[in-house]
């Protein structure tokens, strides 16, 4: 028994007959090709017509599969907070100085108190 399903970018399908499951990365339907993506990171590329001959099932993820967009996404969060963050210090660190300068002076004055 075939099951027709439409190809959909993100979604996770079994091939029944060789039992194998793939993630649809992106379909083209101007070109009529659709990109996959297997569990060892293999991408390959096929047409519209071989996905429809296919006999495939919704299927769930690879237990422990993480997403590289949005593991890259992430990381590039974090890149963006640690480059904030280093701006931030650059600044702090004019401040800190300035502060520093203040301090002394304060130490000064607290000594000729004592």
């Amino acid at each position: 028994m075939s099951r027709d399903y439409e190809p959909q970018a993100g979604q996770w399908y079994e091939d029944l007959d060789s039992e194998e499951a793939f993630q649809v990365l992106a379909v083209d339907p101007d070109e009529e090709i659709v990109r996959l993506q297997w569990p060892d990171r293999e991408i390959r590329e096929i047409s519209l017509d071989q996905w429809n001959e296919m006999d495939l099932d919704l299927a769930l993820p690879p237990e422990g599969w993480v997403d590289d967009v949005v593991a890259d996404d992430e990381e590039d969060e974090e890149e963006d907070e640690d480059e904030d963050w280093d701006d931030d210090e650059e600044e702090d660190d004019d401040w800190d100085d300035d502060e520093d300068d203040d301090l002394d002076e304060e130490d000064d004055e607290y000594r000729d108190r004592e």
